[in-house]
């Protein structure tokens, strides 16, 4: 009896444990991603930052398929597209075959822009492989893998979304 109540006060810490770095982790990487743009001169938050990274990252750049992939409305993509675009980091253009098709595309600026995001996810990832030997990249990776698959499975109906 006593091997059972040690097990489950084990189980109860891993999982608060696991629960307070993946939310820490979360919050604390945007929280730090911010702050360093704003440290480099960049005048957009995380979320438009993210949806310049999707506009890059996404072959097929309709307003449509850049709201499903970044999990907002199209509304809400025309307000943020309208405003990039008004400071000079998107441009919309008509799709050549189907006028009724926006497409979107980064200027000069958003790729500048999108390239110091890119630095900073690069020194990150770099100093996270810097401390972990081949052994312990594979195990972090195969768990994250893990963490990935579950909130596919269990939550991608409910973003219909391309994105997970």
């Amino acid at each position: 009896m006593r091997m059972k109540a040690y097990i489950e006060a084990m189980t109860k810490t891993v999982k608060h444990t696991l629960n307070e770095l993946l939310v820490n982790l979360f919050n604390y990487i945007l929280f730090i991603e911010e702050t360093n743009l704003k440290k480099q001169g960049v005048e957009l938050g995380i979320g438009e930052i993210h949806l310049l990274e999707s506009i890059e990252k996404t072959a097929d750049n309709t307003m449509t398929n850049i709201a499903r992939r970044s999990m907002i409305t199209q509304g809400t993509l025309t307000t943020n597209i309208k405003r990039l675009e008004r400071m000079g980091y998107v441009l919309r253009t008509k799709d050549n075959r189907d006028g009724r098709v926006t497409r979107l595309s980064l200027t000069e600026k958003g790729r500048q822009v999108l390239a110091i995001h890119d630095r900073f996810h690069e020194e990150m990832i770099d100093s996270i492989i810097d401390e972990l030997n081949l052994g312990e990249d594979q195990l972090l990776i195969t768990s994250l893998e893990h963490v990935m698959r579950y909130f596919r499975n269990t939550y991608a109906a409910d973003t219909d979304s391309q994105l997970i």
